[in-house]
This record gives C-alpha cells, sequence and structure tokens, in this order.
C-alpha cells in the first residue's frame, strides 16, 4: 500500500494505540504510524523509556538504532495533520 492510500488518524485516536485503552499497540514516525503491536519490545505498549500511541520523531535521536527499524512493521496509516 503506497504512503497516499494510507487511512489518516488524528493524534487522539493513535493514542488509543497505546497497548492499554485498545489492543493494538501503534507509533508514529515522520507521520506514519507503525503497527508494533507483535513486537516482544512493545510488550504492553512500553519499549524503554518510550510509550506507544504517540509520535516518536523527536526520541528517535537519542535512540541506539535509526527509523530504518520501523521497515519491519506493518505501516497502518498517517497522522492527519
Amino acid at each position: 500500500m503506497m504512503n497516499s492510500e494510507l487511512p489518516q488518524y488524528t493524534i487522539a485516536q493513535l493514542a488509543l494505540r497505546n497497548g492499554q485503552d485498545k489492543p493494538q499497540i501503534w507509533v508514529a514516525v515522520d507521520g506514519v504510524i507503525y503497527d508494533v503491536t507483535e513486537s516482544r519490545l512493545w510488550r504492553d505498549g512500553k519499549h524503554y523509556e518510550h510509550w506507544a500511541g504517540q509520535d516518536l520523531s523527536d526520541e528517535l535521536e537519542d535512540a541506539p538504532h535509526s527509523k530504518s527499524v520501523f521497515a519491519r512493521f506493518e505501516k497502518v496509516g498517517k497522522i492527519k495533520r
């Protein structure tokens, strides 16, 4: 699916996919939302000191990895701006 075809979600809708309020665990990077539900590193919506259901773009510069790690996860949407 091309990025332009992805459904759009508000920040509030993304926030519900935090592994607590809904079973899905989603995070966004650069406006693209990824489903990390199946990742063992995102159990209960937490990954080290980061929480799911939000845009993690600004937090990536402190991560020991680049945003390329998200390539392994399904793109499920885009943030509605």
